[in-house]
């Protein structure tokens, strides 16, 4: 998909319309130390030892299993306002595989 490489959009510091450049920031990966991961379980105790201790470890089930993952990747547009300078982010991204500005 072609974006421009400027488009006139509500600014949240200026707060008024005004012409902002747009870039593709990107993505990070996500943290290892999310609440409920393998690593904090082991500081408080669990997910060590024999036995799954109630749902770590457990073997896949057979009978259903998802299929793959999305092809497509969202959005995650920056906008400079050329008013203030300020960055602020897309409120919602849309799905396409490839984004390219122009």
């Amino acid at each position: 998909m072609k974006l421009p490489k400027s488009k006139n959009t509500y600014c949240p510091i200026c707060k008024k319309h005004t012409e902002h450049k747009v870039f593709q920031a990107k993505k990070g990966q996500p943290s290892t130390m999310k609440y409920g991961s393998k690593t904090r379980a082991k500081m408080r105790g669990k997910a060590r030892g024999f036995g799954n201790l109630g749902r770590y470890s457990k073997p896949a089930v057979t009978k259903f299993k998802m299929t793959g993952k999305k092809l497509t990747k969202k959005t995650d547009l920056k906008f400079q306002c050329s008013v203030c300078k300020k960055f602020h982010l897309q409120k919602k991204g849309f799905r396409a595989k490839r984004v390219e500005i122009v």
